[in-house]
């Protein structure tokens, strides 16, 4: 695992928020640095063609089933 100047804002950005969306280039490692910040986070990954179909269909009821640890 590689620090990244962005864990800090992320973790804030999570105590915050219900929801925080992370968005970048395939293979930067959005993935690892959620995993390794976050580890008990319930997260969706938008390449799933059933999760995009559920966001399209229906945005808020997807939101609406998204958990954060308290």
């Amino acid at each position: 695992y590689a620090k990244r100047d962005l864990g800090e804002v992320l973790t804030r950005a999570a105590r915050a928020f219900p929801v925080v969306v992370l968005t970048g280039p395939r293979r930067v490692g959005k993935t690892t640095l959620l995993r390794h910040l976050l580890p008990a986070a319930d997260y969706r990954l938008l390449e799933d063609p059933a999760v995009l179909a559920a966001v399209r269909t229906d945005p808020a009821g997807f939101l609406d089933e998204l958990t954060l640890p308290s």
